[in-house]
């Protein structure tokens, strides 16, 4: 990620463009080269690292959900939280979303597609606080600096934009609560994840209740 390789959509470069200056970012992009020098597979793609940006414009920007760190599998990660490409089989957290979506508003989503580009066009911001992952090694870039960058983002979002939704599943997410303006909304449950999933996300209809909060529907 050289200096001109930072590319971000107009309407978030004009709020985000100062943190690629910081020291912390600068260290960030040391990590990502020591990696790939060292040769690790580092996912997303460098061309996908920012992929929700391209596909939610600030302006269009309904619903933000949070995830955590990016697949770290061959061919998942596109830049999505929990979504994959199109082709590729759906994770356990994401065959559990779906389920909670056929539970809560009767939509049957193919059991092969996972890719929830759609929902991102729609102006749901499918942001992971953290943005890239070495293959095989969950977390692995958890304290590169990317939640320093992501709290910026959803700050950003919270100050610029009247009543979003953000929806915050496990503990991780709800932790950003702090960062968000009170007259925004949230709505939290348990992480879609097979561990806690039966611990309170099924049932929780994050969906319709989504949609009960805006103008025009998101179409799920």
């Amino acid at each position: 990620m050289k200096k001109d390789e930072i590319q971000l959509p107009n309407d978030w470069l004009q709020h985000l463009k100062s943190e690629f200056k910081k020291p912390y970012m600068l260290k960030l992009k040391a990590k990502l080269l020591e990696d790939k020098k060292n040769g690790k597979t580092i996912y997303p793609p460098g061309s996908l690292i920012f992929n929700a940006f391209f596909l939610t414009n600030l302006k269009d920007l309904k619903v933000v959900i949070l995830g955590q760190d990016p697949y770290h599998g061959p061919s998942q990660a596109h830049g999505l939280c929990f979504s994959v490409p199109f082709g590729v089989k759906q994770p356990p957290s994401l065959q559990n979303i779906f389920k909670e979506l056929k539970n809560d508003l009767g939509i049957n989503k193919n059991t092969s597609e996972g890719n929830l580009e759609s929902w991102a066009k729609q102006g749901v911001f499918l942001l992971n606080t953290t943005l890239t992952v070495c293959h095989g090694q969950a977390m692995s870039h958890k304290d590169i600096g990317w939640e320093q960058f992501t709290n910026e983002v959803i700050s950003v979002i919270s100050r610029e934009k009247e009543k979003v939704i953000f929806v915050l599943w496990g503990s991780h997410a709800q932790s950003k609560i702090p960062l968000i303006d009170k007259r925004h909304i949230i709505i939290k449950s348990p992480h879609p994840s097979p561990l806690s999933a039966h611990r309170g996300f099924f049932g929780s209809e994050p969906f319709s209740q989504v949609n009960q909060n805006l103008d025009k529907e998101i179409i799920w």
